[in-house]
Formats: C-alpha cells, sequence, structure tokens
C-alpha cells in the first residue's frame, strides 16, 4: 500500500527545489541585466582626452592674470614670461561624455607608455596632482583646452620646469579627468615636444592613459 504521507512530502520537497532554482535564475539573471544596463549607462556617460587634431579651429585663451595666447590644434603653447611658466594644450574629446578637468602634475621629464623593464607604468600618485584654478569642460565629441601657470619661483616644480623650457626639452604633463558626476576618474600622459626654434607652440601628444575608478585596460 502506497505511503500517502511519505509521496505528498517528496512532491512537495520536489516543488520547492523547482522554485528554488527557478528563482534563483531569475534573480542571476536580473543581476546580470542590472550590471549591463550600469556599464551602458557608465559609457554613456565616458570621456576620453586626446590631443586635438592639427586642422581643428584655433583658440585664444587668458589666464586668471589677463595674460593671453593663441592655442592651435594639435598644440601645446610653452611659455616663459616675466619668469612666470604658462601651459596650455589644445585637447579633443573623442568619449561619449562630457570631460571635468580635475588636476595636473607636471614633470620636467618624458614620458613613455613603459617603464625601464618595459611593463605599464604604475598608476600616478593622486596626492600628488594640482587642483585645476577653475572648472574646464570638454564637450563629447569637440574640442577644449587644458591650462595652468608656475608663478612662485620657490615652487618644487618650478626650477625642474623652467630649465625643461629653456632647454627646449619634451617633458610631460598628467592631466586627471573625470565625466560630468566626478566619477570614472582617469589620467592622460601628455607628451610636449618643441616645434620650430623659439615658438610657443609645442607638439603635443599622448604616451599613456590610466582609469582611476575602473580597471585598466593593460
Amino acid at each position: 500500500m502506497a505511503d500517502w504521507v511519505t509521496i505528498s512530502s517528496l512532491a512537495t520537497a520536489g516543488g520547492t527545489l523547482v522554485l528554488a532554482i527557478a528563482t534563483f535564475s531569475s534573480v542571476r539573471s536580473a543581476n546580470r541585466a542590472a550590471r549591463v544596463a550600469e556599464q551602458s549607462l557608465l559609457f554613456g556617460q565616458r570621456p576620453l582626452l586626446m590631443p586635438s587634431r592639427v586642422d581643428d579651429p584655433e583658440e585664444k585663451i587668458m589666464w586668471v592674470d589677463e595674460h593671453w595666447a593663441h592655442l592651435r590644434g594639435g598644440r601645446a603653447s610653452v611659455e616663459l614670461v616675466d619668469g612666470n611658466i604658462y601651459l596650455a594644450m589644445s585637447l579633443r574629446n573623442v568619449g561619449n561624455g562630457t570631460a571635468v578637468l580635475q588636476g595636473w602634475r607636471p614633470s620636467g621629464r618624458r614620458l613613455t607608455g613603459a617603464n625601464a623593464e618595459g611593463s605599464p607604468r604604475d598608476l600616478p600618485d593622486l596626492a600628488e596632482f594640482r587642483p585645476q584654478g577653475r572648472d574646464l569642460y570638454v564637450p563629447s565629441g569637440d574640442i577644449g583646452f587644458w591650462q595652468a601657470a608656475i608663478r612662485d619661483a620657490g615652487d618644487p616644480m618650478y626650477e625642474e620646469m623652467r630649465d625643461a623650457i629653456v632647454a627646449r626639452r619634451i617633458f610631460t604633463v598628467a592631466v586627471l579627468y573625470s565625466d560630468h558626476e566626478g566619477a570614472q576618474r582617469a589620467i592622460g600622459g601628455f607628451v610636449l615636444a618643441p616645434g620650430r626654434e623659439n615658438d610657443s607652440q609645442w607638439i603635443c601628444s599622448v604616451a599613456r592613459h590610466w582609469n582611476v575608478d575602473r580597471p585598466n585596460p593593460r
């Protein structure tokens, strides 16, 4: 004679197991869909800064002390005037979101994409970045600029940067930027190389990109 109580209990347990499996699969699928949606949203807000093209329009820019410079496409403006160092770069945002420039770190030395051992360079120390004096934005698919100045001869970087400019040596500026919400921070390592003799318009290129808030691509 069949033990209907046992059969009923086994059927209930089986049904509960099937329901649990279905619930787990549904939750996992929903989580995956949410992650995909989040990544799509972030991608739509993600900027990526590069040097502008040589045929991009020239811009006229001003510093807070009313020093003016003309900045050509694909170029950087490098000037030593009355002991003040004025730096600027023409940039193009090839990403999908507006870029907000957050800070900068100068170096009187040349930067390459890898270190002496051939390995990718480590992420620069964020504590070494100087905040921008004013908000600078580069719209998606358009050009903008970065600018900064060193006016204090006692600045730890003043002598190194002055010597690089006077000797017309290649040097580097790392620029920290984010999307318009302050997230998805990235660092672009831009290399500035002298153009024609006595010309303040230097050639601008990028040697390396680092992601701060996301894994690096390499």
